[in-house]
Formats: structure tokens, sequence, C-alpha cells
């Protein structure tokens, strides 16, 4: 009879020791994103093709009053920017299916201004197409950008243009394309062909696509899928929040200061991640003159770790030439860059370490979980513990200048400031980097550095959450 008791007495013990181990996870803090934000958010790289009769007449924003004749290159090929964009590391291509000239890349039967009007494939052509049945074949997404400003239509500036609009919307977006990962509005609203500016139904645009793509991101300066960074220069903020709060503004003239799109909203009341576009070139469209000035790869790398290692997403303008392939000095620039960032990001110098945090909220949630590589497990603080110090004994002296952090952001984002140290060959901790927010991904770059061991010291607005630590050493960007 002892024996039996002893033995429910131990069981019962292992019960409430596994169930004090294995605590709750973190309740989510703030606004969270969608699974299709956060599917979004691991991309980190997408292009924005940009192609049309800009690409032929060397304009930035043509007059709407170009001919369709213009539009005809010689020998377009889709899976050419498809496969570029793969092997370099992008995981999808949004295409300028309609720019601020009306001319649509698809027989939109809500335009005479359109690819079915021009002498391109007798007029049988259809660039959307073309497009995404090219990145179905490879595996990359396919997005749409299509903007509401158009200088062509004669509706434009009338109530009846937003019906028009709509119209437009559904041909792209009712499936005869796939599935569209995300929806670009761009928020320019200049004249039309009647000298009139549009008042948007931005609501109504944004219903359509959610009844017929309602898996879409969608973007503009205030989302609400994503938000636009504020500048065209690829760079985010050094503090960015991916909390925004879109109230009392609109996409275009009414958009947020830069300063807002580029930090966001410390306590926002909604998910709208920033996104970070930049063109190749000096202009976003092809122009020969520019064949000789497309970006470095040093500035494409800094670009890389200013966006994002800032919390956002880039996405890169990628401009085909007149005869529908991307230029070959784009595209071994585009090789080069893509090469260099699976270089530097291929070797973690901290794998194989040893991690201990000041606190965690059991063996789930271990400190350990950092370095495992696996995104959806992390450590975590218990609750009431806002500010906690992470501590890595690499095993040996390790070289690097770059230091990558991840939040498990489908919990919030919550880490507002942080802190690195480095232990010195005197024995002494020094400080290497002081820095605010993490979000996705941060990646900080420091002074080379050899230590044997790092100390991360965080602060919170709820107990922290970090899903990835990583030590890198980049030569590119120097």
């Amino acid at each position: 009879m002892w024996m039996s008791n002893c033995k429910l007495h131990i069981a019962v013990l292992a019960v409430i020791i596994f169930q004090a181990c294995a605590r709750k996870a973190p309740e989510p803090y703030g606004a969270v994103p969608s699974p299709q934000q956060v599917e979004w958010q691991k991309m980190e790289m997408n292009f924005l093709v940009c192609f049309g009769p800009n690409t032929f007449t060397g304009m930035e924003w043509g007059l709407g009053t170009e001919s369709e004749d213009v539009f005809n290159p010689s020998d377009l090929d889709c899976g050419q920017w498809v496969s570029i964009a793969k092997a370099a590391g992008f995981k999808g291509l949004i295409i300028v299916a309609k720019h601020h000239d009306g001319f649509c890349l698809w027989p939109n039967p809500e335009s005479t201004h359109t690819v079915a009007n021009s002498p391109w494939k007798d007029g049988k052509g259809d660039v959307l197409k073309e497009l995404s049945d090219a990145c179905a074949a490879e595996g990359l997404k396919f997005g749409i950008y299509i903007s509401p400003w158009d200088r062509n239509d004669p509706h434009y500036g009338t109530p009846e243009y937003n019906d028009v609009y709509v119209r437009t919307l559904e041909s792209a977006l009712d499936g005869c394309y796939g599935s569209v990962f995300e929806e670009w509005f761009d928020g320019a609203c200049g004249e039309g062909p009647n000298g009139k500016r549009q008042v948007y139904d931005w609501d109504r645009f944004h219903e359509t696509v959610l009844k017929y793509q309602p898996e879409a991101v969608m973007f503009s300066d205030v989302g609400p899928g994503c938000r636009w960074v504020g500048n065209e220069s690829g760079i985010a903020g050094r503090t960015n929040w991916s909390t925004f709060s879109p109230e009392g503004f609109t996409a275009g003239a009414g958009a947020p200061p830069g300063d807002t799109l580029q930090i966001g909203n410390i306590h926002g009341n909604a998910w709208v991640p920033a996104e970070t576009d930049v063109p190749l070139r000096p202009g976003w469209f092809w122009r020969e003159s520019e064949n000789d000035k497309v970006k470095s790869l040093q500035e494409l790398v800094s670009i890389y770790n200013t966006s994002v290692g800032r919390n956002s997403l880039l996405l890169l303008g990628v401009a085909p030439d007149i005869t529908g392939h991307i230029h070959p000095a784009d595209s071994a620039r585009l090789m080069e860059f893509g090469a260099a960032i699976k270089e530097i990001f291929s070797t973690n110098l901290a794998e194989g370490a040893t991690v201990k945090a000041s606190s965690d909220r059991g063996r789930e949630f271990k400190a350990a979980n950092i370095l495992d590589g696996d995104y959806d497990s992390y450590w975590a603080a218990p609750d009431g513990i806002n500010e906690a110090v992470l501590t890595f004994d690499l095993g040996a002296e390790k070289t690097f200048n770059r230091i990558l952090l991840q939040e498990y952001i489908l919990l919030g984002q919550r880490i507002k400031a942080f802190t690195i140290k480095v232990l010195t060959a005197d024995g002494s901790w020094k400080e290497i980097a002081s820095e605010t927010t993490i979000g996705f991904k941060r990646i900080v770059p420091v002074e080379t550095v050899t230590t044997s061991k790092i100390e991360i010291s965080v602060s919170s607005f709820a107990p922290p959450i970090i899903n990835n630590v990583g030590l890198f050493m980049d030569k590119y960007d120097q």
C-alpha cells in the first residue's frame, strides 16, 4: 500500500512539475498581423515591374494622349523577368498594369487605351496573362498595380469614373490571372482629360479587392495591408513600428507626414507595415541613357540593410527595355545582388552558441529556441517582466559586423529599445549598439568586432519575445 501511495504522489508531482514548466504562450500585444501580412513580410524582396508606353517614349508620367501604336515590344519575355527575379532571391513580381497614362497591359473592356488596340501580337496580347503564368510556373507570387489616376479616360473627374475604375479592378482581379498577393494603389490624383480631379471612393475600391482577392495585401500611403515608407530612396525609419493609426488620413495628398510613414505609430491601432519602394535605375521606366546608371552592388546591399533590415519589405523597381527583356546591365547587377545577400546571410556565426536569459516562461519558451532555426519557436519572458538580458556564449572568438534580430510578430510588436554589448579582451563589457524597434527583422550594422560573448538587453511594452538572433559578416556595405 505504501509503495502504491508513493508512486501516486510521484505521478501527481510529475504532473504538477510538467504543468509548471509548460506555461502558456504570451498574450498578443496590441495590433497583430493577419496571416497574409505575416507571409507578405516573410517574402522580404519583390520586383515592381515598370513597363508600358513610357518605356517607348522615355517619359516617367505619360500624358495619356500617346497612341496605342507606341506599345510594341519586339520580343516580350515575362519568363525572363521571373527567372531573373527567382535567381536573385526575390519572391514575387508586381506589374504596373496601368500607370497614370491610363494604358492597360491587358485587354480591359472598360478602355480602348489597351494592348488590344496596339500592334503588339496584332492586338491579341495580354501581359498580365503571360506574367501570371510565368510566375505560377516558377513558384513566384503575382501582384498588380493599377493607378486610380487616368489621364486618358474621359470619365475621370466625374462620379462615373469610380464605376469605371471598379469595373477595371474587377477585370484584372476576377480570377482570370490567378491569385494576386498584393494590390498596389498609387495615391496620385492629377487632372484628367477634362481638367478635373477625381474624388476617389477608396472604401469601394477596397471592397472590390476583398471581394475578388480576399487574400491580397493592399498597399497605399495608409494601407490597409501595408503602407508607403514615405520616400523612394530605399530607407525605412531607423525606428519603424508596423503599428499605425490611419484615421484622418487618405492616400495621396491626404497622406501622413513623411516621418510618420517612416516610423509608424508606437501604439497604432492597426497593423500596417512599411513597404520600401525604390527603382534600380534613377527612373522607374527604362531609358537607354540610364543603361550605365544602374545602382551599384554596394548601394543595393545598403538598401537591403535599410529596408528589410529595418522591419520593412523591399520593393525594387525593375524596368524591362523596348524589346520586353530586362537589360543585361540590370540583370547582371541583380544576379550580383542576390549572390551577395546569400553569401552574407548563409553563415550564422552564432550557430552552436549557448544562450542564457535573465528570465523565461518555461521550457517551451527557453532561450535556446532563439537559435533553433524554427520561425515559430521563440524565447519569451514571463508575464510582468518587460526587461530582460540575453547572453550568448559563442564558444570561441567570432568576427562580425552585422547583428540580426527578429521578434515573433504573430503576437505583436512590443520591443521598444535594445542595447548590444560584447566582451572585450580585458574581460569588460563594451556597448556597440543602442537601437529602438526590432519587428519582423532588424539588421544592426556595427564596426567589425571580434568577441566570444555578446549580451543583448531589451526593454518592451509587454513580455519580450525573440525568435531569432544572428551574427554575420558583410563585406559589401562598408
